[in-house]
């Protein structure tokens, strides 16, 4: 049966040749070649990969009319394409990128056409707890009555906004996550002009590819570039974000480590757990936006659900609904995310932390030296942070991988121990295991990148989950 594309010959797509760069395996490439194909263009997909490592994300479009060219890209699709859609992880450098008329991502599609509220999220490490938490109470208030329309998560965290263009309406809010890349592709086109812009706590990242941390902070700025004096920039009071805010054209609240003079407006926690209190306009009394007891740990953590307060408050939900809806806000999967107590230990994923500095908070997090599995592939980063917060650790065991042979080194001019490089995840549970007594905190918190032994650091982190559960 041939199949017919479910839009009217007047759609912007229609009768067009549209190609799709880089299918992957997270939503994005999918989306795009989904949300095109029905709108009538005719698509190609190009990937590097071949059909065995898609397969199944090209099992989620077997029922569309697409091409394939796997295994490599072909020029000449790229000259005779009308649109390219790229995945983020491909370099604005590209050869083949050269060679097309108009380049999108699945973010600018999105943008291009939605018509509700948008929240923008981004930074280096944060952005998903904190825009889980921005969306989980704009949720949890509407069903508590509080007139609000329907929220929407999507972005970097793995959901593409295109599975949910069709359902919105101009009274709905959507919430992304944008990472520097997203970003840096959507620099200059005057299509993200958010309500509310979050920027975490920024440290250095993806240096491999940026070479520079000004770089890097450049794609990051993009968030808030085409702000106005309506909308708001909240962020850190750090090195990086005392230039953000700076620099907005929107108003913008300061997410501060200790309290703020009257003039300022922001929130600060008191204290290491909490209460956090806020001040939403200069020399305005101090209203408490976010109970002492959220069940996240760590106070990194604490300080992000701090940035969501802020961004929730001005967005108009009440003080009371953000304290209590971010009180039971679980968190998120593999974010210093709680699964399994076995034997009176507990253990955690955190495989997100892929960055030094990530792992050296959750090894703070606990209120106890806890148990902790680091290590894995070389971004380019300077793991000595990690290596002097080894100390406050019960046990460090390493996965295999180039940094950590690199964080081995540094452990031992430290006289720190260690267990391994182990190149299973098996063993790495096992050794955590035997070093861990009941009452104790067991945490894969890596600080490094996942290539190699995994395919990315979710499937690290399932496979870690996976063992926990099978081995404890």
């Amino acid at each position: 049966m041939q199949y017919t594309p479910s839009c009217t010959s007047n759609t912007p797509y229609a009768g067009m040749k549209a190609l799709v760069m880089g299918l992957g395996l997270h939503g994005g490439g999918v989306q795009s070649a989904r949300y095109l194909a029905e709108r009538g263009a005719e698509v190609t997909v190009t990937d590097l990969r071949d059909a065995a490592a898609l397969a199944p994300s090209l099992e989620r479009l077997s029922d569309l009319p697409i091409r394939y060219v796997l295994g490599r890209h072909d020029r000449r699709d790229f000259e005779n394409a009308d649109l390219v859609v790229k995945n983020p992880g491909v370099t604005p450098d590209s050869p083949f990128l050269k060679h097309g008329k108009q380049i999108e991502t699945d973010i600018s599609l999105f943008l291009a056409a939605s018509p509700a509220r948008l929240t923008a999220v981004t930074g280096t490490k944060g952005k998903s707890t904190t825009a889980s938490a921005i969306h989980f109470v704009m949720e949890e208030a509407r069903k508590q009555g509080i007139p609000w329309g329907k929220a929407y998560l999507g972005g970097n965290i793995t959901r593409s906004p295109l599975s949910f263009l069709s359902e919105l309406g101009a009274g709905d809010d959507v919430v992304l996550e944008l990472s520097s890349w997203q970003l840096g592709d959507l620099r200059g086109r005057g299509l993200l002009k958010p309500r509310a812009a979050v920027i975490t706590a920024m440290l250095p990242d993806h240096l491999d590819r940026y070479g520079t941390m000004e770089a890097y902070a450049a794609d990051k700025k993009v968030v808030y570039a085409e702000q106005d004096p309506q909308d708001l920039t909240v962020a850190h009071d750090d090195l990086w974000g005392k230039r953000f805010l700076g620099e907005t054209p929107a108003r913008n609240l300061v997410c501060a480590a200790a309290p703020l003079p009257p003039d300022v407006a922001g929130g600060w926690l008191t204290g290491h757990e909490g209460p956090a209190l806020v001040r939403l306009q200069p020399d305005a009394a101090v209203i408490e936006a976010v109970g002492p007891r959220p069940c996240i740990a760590g106070y990194h953590q604490k300080r992000n659900l701090l940035a969501a307060s802020l961004c929730l408050l001005d967005l108009g939900i009440p003080p009371a609904a953000v304290r209590e809806c971010l009180d039971r806000f679980p968190g998120i999967p593999h974010r210093l995310e709680f699964f399994l107590e076995a034997r009176g230990v507990r253990f955690y994923n955190d495989t997100a932390a892929t960055i030094p500095e990530a792992a050296a908070a959750a090894i703070g997090a606990f209120g106890k030296p806890p148990v902790v599995v680091a290590g894995g592939a070389d971004k380019n980063l300077d793991l000595r942070v990690l290596a002097d917060a080894a100390r406050g650790a019960k046990a460090l065991v390493l996965l295999a991988g180039a940094a950590s042979a690199k964080l081995a080194r540094m452990l031992e001019e430290r006289g720190i121990p260690y267990a391994g490089p182990f190149d299973t995840v098996d063993g790495a549970v096992a050794a955590s295991l035997a070093a861990a007594s009941a009452g104790d905190v067991v945490v894969l918190s890596p600080g490094c990148a996942s290539f190699g032994m995994f395919l990315n650091e979710f499937d690290r982190g399932r496979r870690w989950k996976e063992a926990v559960l099978r081995l404890a």
